[in-house]
């Protein structure tokens, strides 16, 4: 049986949380909305998800 490549839904979040979080560390002087929008895309987030991002980190 080949092997799943479907990660579980929380999986993505906890992946773009710790990106985010390193992303902010190490480039402190970029604004967080930049960075957010960064892991966002490279990540392919669902609007849904960016939002749950930008409500822990934007406020």
């Amino acid at each position: 049986m080949p092997e799943s490549t479907i990660h579980p839904s929380g999986d993505k979040i906890r992946k773009a949380v710790q990106e985010l979080s390193d992303l902010i560390k190490d480039k402190p002087d970029k604004s967080r909305r930049q960075l957010l929008q960064q892991v966002a895309m490279k990540l392919d987030l669902s609007p849904s998800e960016s939002a749950f991002l930008e409500r822990q980190f934007l406020e």
